[in-house]
Formats: C-alpha cells, sequence, structure tokens
C-alpha cells in the first residue's frame, strides 16, 4: 500500500471498522534451526520509540495471569480471550518463551534437565526461566515501551534469533496481502488483520513494537509461582482439566510440533512433569481468582471472565474517584474518528463530520441517563409492548466563551457549545435550547455572564452542552448560574467530547451531584491550559473561524 493511501480518511476509518485480532504470539510460530546458541540479552526499547509514557498514561494496560498444568487448554482459552475482545488492543506473553537456552555441552544431557520444575534439577542448580527478564518485560509493557520478546526453539532447546526474523518477514507479507493465504493453514494464530496495533518493527533484532496496550495476557505454568510476577496482575485464571487429557494432548503436541518420539516424551512426563504439576503447579492453583474447569469448553466462563473484563477496560481512573463521570465504551471506529478530528491537516468539512458523529453518541449516551417511565404500546400486530416514556421536561443549554485581551476588545468568539446543537436538535425533536455566554476579560480570570435561558428551566432536566472541558472555570460558572435558575445539581448532565482531568476534578468536586459525559478524558493540560494532546480551538475549527 502507498504511504499516502495510509493517510486518507477512508483507509483509517476501514481499519477503525473491520475485524481485529489483536493477539500476537511472538514465540513458537517457526521451529528452524537457530543461527547462534547464545542466549541474546534482552533489551528495552528507547525512550524515542516510547508509545505512552508513565506520567501522561491515564490507564494502565489489564494484565492477566494464566496458568495450569501442560497441554490444559491455556493457549485456548487466551485465543478465545482475545477473539472476544477484538475493540481492544491485546498482547500475548508466554512464559516459555523465557526459558534459560542451554548451551551445546548441556544439550548433549538434556534429558536430565526437568523444564517443568522453577529450576533446572541439575547438579548446578539454575533457574529454568529467566524470571527477571520476565518481570522487566511486563513491566516495561504495563508502562507502554516495546520489548525484545525471545524467541525459544523447542526442538534445540535454545532461543533463536533467526525464527524471529522469517516471523517478522511472514507477518510483514500477510499485512501486505491483507487477506488468508495458504501460509495460515500453516500458522493459524497469523490473522493478517491481527497486526493494527503493532506499527514498528525491526527485523534485525529481537524487538517487537507494541502500541499501548490494553490489555496484557501472561500465560505458563508457573507464572503463579513468583510472588513479584503475581503482584502485577490484575487477574489471575487457572485453567483446570483431567490429568489423562493433559497426557493425551502432550503426547499429540510433543509429536507433532516439537519433533519428539513417544517414548522420550512419556518418560519425560513421568520423571518430570507429573511430579512438577502436584509439587508446584496444582498448589499455585489457591492464587487464582478464577478457576476454568474444561478449559476452552467452559464457554460460559469465559464469556463472564470477558465480560469483567469490559467493565474494567470501560473504567478510566478518574470514574473510579467519581462515580458521576461517564466516558462512553471506546472501539476502534471511535478511535478512529477521534484521529481524524485531532488531525490538524483535516478538511474543515471531515472535521465537522466526524465531529458531528462524535458529539450525536456522546448526546445518546447522555440522553441514557435521564429519568424514564414505563409505557405499554399496541403493535401493528395488535400485541402489547411494555417499554419506556422519554422524559418530557427537558432543555439543552449552549456554553458560548468570547474572549478578549487587555489591549484589544474582541480578539475572538468561540461558539464551541452550539457545535453540539445540532447532534441534539436530531436525538431530540422540537428542544428548547437556552445559551450561556461566558465572556473572558484579559488575564485576570475575570468573567461576566450573559444569559438567554427557557423560563420554566427550574422544572427541566438539562443537557449543558460544550464540547471541550479544560479547567472546568467556565463550566463552573455556567453550573451555577443554572442553580440559581433553580435547577437542582442532579438534573445536570455535562456533556463534552474531551475532558482534561483538571476540569474533571474542578467541576465534580464542587457539584458530586451532577453527571459528566464524554467520549475520552485527555492526559492533561498544558502551561497554555490547553488541553493535551486535545484537538486545538474545537469552535474556530468547527465553524471555520480559525483562519
Amino acid at each position: 500500500m502507498k504511504p499516502e493511501e495510509t493517510n486518507s480518511i477512508d483507509y483509517v476509518m476501514e481499519k477503525a471498522s473491520g475485524p481485529h485480532f489483536s493477539g500476537f504470539r511472538p514465540d513458537g510460530l517457526l521451529s528452524s534451526p537457530p543461527s547462534s546458541t547464545a542466549s541474546p540479552s534482552h533489551r528495552s526499547a528507547s525512550d524515542s520509540s516510547l508509545a505512552l509514557s508513565d506520567s501522561n498514561a491515564p490507564n494502565q494496560p489489564f494484565v492477566i495471569g494464566v496458568s495450569g498444568g501442560t497441554a490444559s487448554g491455556k493457549t485456548t482459552v487466551c485465543d478465545m480471550i482475545i477473539q472476544q475482545l477484538h475493540d481492544h488492543r491485546v498482547v500475548l506473553v508466554n512464559q516459555d518463551s523465557f526459558y534459560r537456552g542451554l548451551t551445546p555441552e548441556e544439550s548433549k544431557r538434556v534429558h536430565e534437565y526437568n523444564f517443568d520444575h522453577p529450576e533446572y534439577a541439575t547438579v548446578v542448580v539454575v533457574d529454568a526461566f529467566d524470571t527477571e527478564q520476565l518481570l522487566d518485560c511486563v513491566q516495561k509493557l504495563r508502562s507502554g515501551h516495546s520489548y525484545q520478546v525471545p524467541i525459544y526453539d523447542f526442538k534445540n532447546h535454545r532461543r533463536s534469533s533467526e525464527s524471529f526474523r522469517q516471523v517478522l518477514t511472514l507477518l510483514h507479507f500477510l499485512q501486505k496481502k491483507s487477506t488468508q493465504c495458504s501460509w495460515c493453514n500453516f500458522f493459524p494464530y497469523l490473522n493478517p488483520m491481527m497486526l493494527s496495533p503493532y506499527k514498528q518493527w525491526q527485523s534485525s533484532s529481537l524487538s517487537w513494537k507494541v502500541n499501548a496496550s490494553d490489555v496484557i495476557i501472561l500465560e505458563g505454568i508457573l507464572v503463579f509461582h513468583d510472588q513479584r510476577v503475581r503482584n502485577l496482575m490484575n487477574m489471575k485464571i487457572f485453567v483446570d482439566a483431567d490429568a489423562d487429557v493433559r497426557l493425551a494432548r502432550r503426547i499429540r503436541r510433543d509429536i507433532v510440533e516439537r519433533g519428539r518420539d513417544i517414548n522420550s516424551v512419556l518418560e519425560q512426563y513421568a520423571k518430570f512433569v507429573k511430579p512438577a504439576f502436584d509439587n508446584f503447579v496444582l498448589p499455585s492453583k489457591k492464587y487464582a481468582d478464577v478457576i476454568i474447569p474444561r478449559g476452552g469448553e467452559n464457554n460460559v466462563a469465559i464469556d463472564l471472565i470477558v465480560q469483567h473484563i469490559h467493565t474494567k477496560l470501560g473504567q478510566h481512573d478518574l470514574c473510579k474517584i467519581y462515580p458521576n463521570v461517564y466516558v462512553i465504551q471506546s472501539t476502534f471506529q471511535i478511535r478512529g474518528m477521534h484521529t481524524l478530528i485531532r488531525d490538524k491537516e483535516i478538511s474543515k468539512h471531515d472535521f465537522v463530520f466526524y465531529s458531528d458523529r462524535l458529539i450525536r453518541l456522546v448526546v445518546e449516551h447522555g440522553l441514557g441517563y435521564l429519568p424514564f417511565t414505563e409505557k405499554q404500546v399496541v403493535t401493528p400486530t395488535g400485541s402489547v409492548y411494555t417499554g419506556v416514556d422519554f422524559c418530557k421536561k427537558l432543555c439543552g443549554v449552549s456554553i458560548i466563551r468570547r474572549n478578549s485581551s487587555a489591549n484589544q476588545y474582541l480578539l475572538s468568539v468561540i461558539y464551541s457549545g452550539e457545535s453540539m446543537e445540532n447532534a441534539l436538535r436530531a436525538c431530540c425533536k422540537g428542544i428548547k435550547i437556552g445559551k450561556i455566554l461566558i465572556h473572558r476579560v484579559g488575564d485576570n480570570g475575570k468573567q461576566l455572564i450573559y444569559e438567554k435561558l427557557p423560563k420554566d428551566i427550574s422544572e427541566r432536566h438539562v443537557l449543558l452542552l460544550d464540547p471541550v472541558l479544560a479547567t472546568g472555570n467556565s463550566a463552573n460558572h455556567a453550573i451555577e448560574l443554572l442553580i440559581q435558575k433553580g435547577v437542582p445539581e442532579s438534573h445536570i448532565i455535562f456533556l463534552n467530547l474531551i475532558s482534561a482531568p483538571e476540569g474533571i476534578h474542578c467541576v465534580c468536586k464542587r457539584f458530586p451531584s451532577l453527571k459528566i459525559v464524554t467520549s475520552e478524558i485527555d492526559v492533561a493540560l498544558n502551561e497554555e491550559f490547553r488541553v493535551i494532546p486535545g484537538m486545538g480551538e474545537f469552535g474556530d475549527r468547527y465553524f471555520g473561524t480559525d483562519d
């Protein structure tokens, strides 16, 4: 695809609305002989590749630990969770990737090593897993950094950089084709659409670039063994399966995928795998928050887990502090529209079009918090349908800000609140809309207010309209005026397109009973009190007065 095509609006919206399978399994896909025997050391991403800095991240990813016995169905459970989280960016990290590679001398005595034990059962005690690297990986991913996840070759018991380079080549091929191909029969986890969250790659090193992920799934037989790893998890899942079923699956997997014979598989199972399960894996079951019997066959348990994850992901940290703050559920479609209207190069026509779409979603969501009464109607079939009746006493109020400096009477007029009126009228036929003009004079913060509101506004529920909540000072003046007019605080719903945390704090601390509904909470305000990343002066861009 040509570079100029990837920047077009049609391309962005097509990608945003298409299917997304965002789980990326960077290990175990190819088993070609490694080019080197040494275990490569891990390296974290440079500051320039930071996807989202710690200080600016509104939410850390939701970390899920998935443990269970060998061949219990952990991978199947992870895949099912990933597929149902199609509107979120998911990264899957396998503990198997962090096996320590064996040296050529150790490989000759490979039958002496217990890979299902937290430590190698040899004369010299060595950790089977590089737990320090695993911890570093999860911590970096939680902070939004990319990370070099090693590739472990189970046939040769070493880490392989060559395998990873081949995986990258295949991934680029699939992404370029954007369709399923015959390769996918050999690599069923490589859905071409799963690559959308991953924008940068380095095929010459062990690095897969991950943009800030919503969910990190950490899967492995011993991920619950180390308390430090457990402390990083928001949810711990133990996949339980019958021992005979697990043994049958392991035999099939090790013979087909790892090139081993049945005698070596059974010998390893009896000597190492089963004792390690009884001594280490099964006791870690007590740390699980959720236990899934029958693994991937238990659709009910997986549906409940995904529902819980959706609930947690839908809550911004500020929503946990202020229960009266509501953020509409984010999808790739909504993110795509936000990407467009935040782009400084977008045309005025497209800015208005996609802003109106987002505003309409915010208005519809806000209307859902109005009181309703039960109502029965008769359908054309003669049947009785029991539904609800809309709130009749309702009005909208636009906040209009007008700025002037000390040396110049009128600097600019920002009709920001009025930009939301069309969406409100489209949702509520014949609704009355009032206006509040806030005139900011100079730099001393003084504000003069002019209003034109319905006479019976005290009897109505009010939808207060302002697309950008920045400091919250103008909003507080508008809310105070409404309360002075007799509107109960609990009858005010404040609708925003984007909100700054400072503005939410300012409004919610002063008016804890009103509701704030927004489509996204941005990072912060800068020194000039502009929302960051923001989208500039919304009213000027919407009405074309920014020239």
